[in-house]
């Protein structure tokens, strides 16, 4: 017969646990991810974490609360990472390669992508998350601007946009040439420097 945890111990391992919620946060990202927004439960969530359902509604007001906590973190890594994208650009050649490898992007950007476009999807029916979309767009396109303009920013993050899509939904990629072309086509003509 196996022995039983003392309650007193369970209490203590319960309460002693301060990264629960950044765990629970964590594994909705991971089930919108793999199985979309709309399948990511109270019950589905807490599983991959590996806490107890009433964790999951004690630190959340309701699913759409946690959603709302998840993309608001995915929102936050996400923006970091694409600025850090453009560290290291001095020159115009340097701006489309780091694009160019940002549309045709391995398996972590593809992660991103769909949570990406779980977000928006989510927040055409929940007009709470569309500021969430809104500040992330602005973001996007601040970062796009210091390099073309804020004109240039709006249709290159666009074109972005619809190209990471297509490339998520695409039997055959387009290939790199393609997606340079049509990024070069959008930045326009290169400015004169004086």
């Amino acid at each position: 017969m196996g022995e039983t945890e003392p309650a007193e111990d369970r209490r203590r391992t319960r309460r002693n646990d301060p990264d629960r919620k950044a765990r629970i946060v964590e594994a909705a990202l991971d089930a919108i991810a793999e199985d979309g927004a709309a399948a990511a439960t109270h019950r589905s969530i807490a599983a991959r974490a590996g806490v107890p359902l009433g964790s999951v509604t004690y630190h959340f007001a309701g699913l759409g609360d946690l959603h709302a906590q998840a993309f608001a973190r995915y929102v936050d890594v996400a923006s970091a990472a694409f600025e850090d994208l453009f560290a290291d650009v001095g020159s115009r050649e340097q701006l489309v390669d780091v694009l160019v490898g940002y549309v045709h992007g391995g398996p972590a950007r593809r992660r991103s992508a769909m949570l990406g476009f779980e977000l928006h999807l989510a927040a055409l029916r929940a007009p709470a998350l569309r500021a969430l979309t809104q500040a992330w767009t602005a973001g996007s396109r601040a970062v796009l601007a210091r390099f073309t303009g804020p004109d240039a920013a709006a249709r290159l993050d666009a074109l972005l946009e619809g190209m990471v899509m297509h490339a998520l939904l695409t039997t055959e990629p387009e290939p790199r040439e393609a997606t340079r072309a049509a990024i070069v086509q959008t930045l326009g003509p290169e400015e004169a420097r004086p």
